[in-house]
């Protein structure tokens, strides 16, 4: 089970707001899974995607809009939001269309 998300009071950075499309690149069989980033910080981000649709544990997420991959990690999951730590960038994979 993954923790609660944290309170705004309890976060160590300031997210700011965005809304950026992106997706979670997970390279099991070159999978591809939409998804809105909703805020965002150096180390990690919170992004919306639907509740139904699992989130691996570790993927690349790749966000078009920056030409940029943040290799990310699920810290926690509530519905339709999740929020990631970033782990490092590294360019879009070769076989993903966007």
């Amino acid at each position: 089970m993954l923790p609660e998300p944290k309170s705004d009071e309890e976060r160590r950075e300031h997210r700011r707001r965005v809304l950026k499309g992106a997706t979670i690149l997970t390279g099991m069989q070159n999978s591809a899974l939409s998804c809105t980033i909703r805020n965002m910080h150096q180390h990690g981000a919170e992004i919306r995607i639907d509740a139904d649709v699992p989130v691996p544990s570790h993927f690349l997420l790749y966000v078009p809009s920056e030409g940029i991959g943040y290799r990310a990690t699920l810290a926690w999951r509530k519905g339709d939001r999740a929020g990631l730590r970033f782990d490092g960038t590294e360019p879009k994979p070769s076989w993903h269309y966007g």
